[in-house]
C-alpha cells in the first residue's frame, strides 16, 4: 500500500472522524473496495484500536441493506467506515447506528486515486462554505436551478433543514460521506417541478456521453429522454418505481479538490456544480423510504435561494 493512501486513513480516522483511544471500530467493505477497507481496517490496529473488518457481497444497487448481521454489528461500534461498491448511505442499517450514537462514514464506490487526492483538501475550510450555504439554505423557502444546457427547475423546501456534510465527524451520531464536501436537502415532497438537464454524471452510470433530460411534475421524474444512457437511467428508476421517481436531494458541492471523475461519492462534492438525486429521501429529513438513492451532477448551474443569486455558471456568488 501506497504511504500516500495509509496517510489519507490517517486523516479520515484521527482528523475527520476524531477517532478515540479504545473506541472500537468496524470496516465494511466489499471485494471491489477490498483495498480502501484493508488500509483503513490496519490503520484502525496500528492506532491501538479494537478493529473488525467485514467483507459482504457487493449491493445490486445504492441503498441497498447489507446482511442483517452487518447491520447488528453496526450499532454495537463506536465508529464505522463502509467503503463498498454502492451506497450504503441511505440505509436503514446506517440510521439504526446514528441513532446508537455511532459514527458512520460511508466511501461509496471509492478508489485510491480519488481518496488520497480529496481526503488531502482543507477540511477545516469546507467546513466554513459548507456551514455558511447550510444557514442560508435553512433562510430559504425556494431553490430555483437553470444550467446553460437547459435546466430550469424550482424546489420548494420551506420547513426543511439543510445538512452540512463538511467532513469533521468528530461528534455521537455524526456522519456522512467521506471524502466529503456538500451542503443538501431534502425538497418538499410532491412540489418540485420543471426540467433537469444532468450533463455531468449519474450514480450507476458514470460519466455522461451525452446530457439526460428529465422532465419533472409534482416531484416525480415523469419524462426521461436522451441516449443509451438515459435509457439505463429509466431502467435503474423502474426497478422501485414510482418512489425512486421521487425527487430526493438537492445539493451543492464545496470540496475544490474533487473533480467530475465519473465516482459519484466524488462528483457530488465538485466545487462549482449542484446535483439532483432521485429515490429515498428519509435519512436526509424527508418521508420517502425506497431502496434506490440516485443523483445526477449538473455543471455551470446558477441558483438562487428565493431571489438572491448564490452562484451563476458555477461561480458561488458568497
Amino acid at each position: 500500500m501506497s504511504r500516500e493512501l495509509l496517510s489519507a486513513c490517517r486523516i479520515a480516522l484521527i482528523d475527520c472522524l476524531g477517532l478515540q483511544a479504545n473506541e472500537r471500530v468496524a470496516v465494511i467493505t466489499d471485494e471491489p473496495c477490498r483495498m480502501i477497507g484493508t488500509a483503513l481496517f490496519d490503520t484502525a490496529r496500528e492506532l491501538g484500536n479494537e478493529a473488525i473488518s467485514v467483507e459482504i457481497a457487493p449491493r445490486k444497487i445504492n441503498g441497498e441493506e447489507p446482511p442483517p448481521a452487518v447491520a447488528e454489528l453496526m450499532k454495537l461500534m463506536d465508529v464505522v467506515l463502509c467503503p463498498t461498491s454502492k451506497s450504503l448511505t441511505h440505509t436503514n442499517a446506517r440510521r439504526a447506528a446514528k441513532e446508537r450514537g455511532v459514527r458512520v462514514a460511508t466511501l461509496p464506490g471509492i478508489i485510491e486515486d480519488i481518496f488520497v487526492r480529496c481526503m488531502n483538501a482543507d477540511y477545516t475550510r469546507i467546513a466554513d462554505l459548507t456551514n455558511r450555504l447550510c444557514a442560508f439554505l435553512d433562510r430559504t423557502s425556494v431553490v430555483r436551478v437553470t444550467s446553460p444546457s437547459g435546466t430550469d427547475l424550482v424546489l420548494p423546501k420551506a420547513g426543511r433543514k439543510a445538512i452540512a456534510s463538511h467532513g469533521l465527524f468528530r461528534a455521537r451520531g455524526e456522519g456522512g460521506n467521506l471524502p466529503t464536501g456538500e451542503a443538501y436537502l431534502a425538497p418538499l415532497e410532491g412540489l418540485s417541478g420543471g426540467r433537469l438537464v444532468v450533463d455531468g454524471s449519474f450514480a450507476g452510470i458514470g460519466r455522461l456521453s451525452e446530457p439526460i433530460r428529465i422532465e419533472i411534475k409534482d416531484g416525480f421524474a415523469s419524462e426521461i429522454s436522451g441516449g443509451d444512457q438515459a435509457r439505463q437511467l429509466e431502467s435503474m428508476l423502474e426497478v422501485y418505481a414510482p418512489l425512486s421517481r421521487n425527487v430526493a436531494e438537492f445539493g451543492i458541492g464545496t470540496n475544490e479538490r474533487a473533480i467530475i471523475s465519473g465516482s459519484i461519492l466524488e462528483d457530488e462534492k465538485v466545487l462549482g456544480t449542484i446535483h439532483i438525486a432521485f429515490g429515498d429521501n428519509v435519512s436526509m429529513g424527508g418521508t420517502v423510504n425506497v431502496r434506490s438513492h440516485l443523483d445526477g451532477i449538473v455543471t455551470s448551474p446558477s441558483v438562487w435561494f428565493d431571489d438572491v443569486l448564490i452562484m451563476h455558471d458555477g461561480k458561488l456568488q458568497v
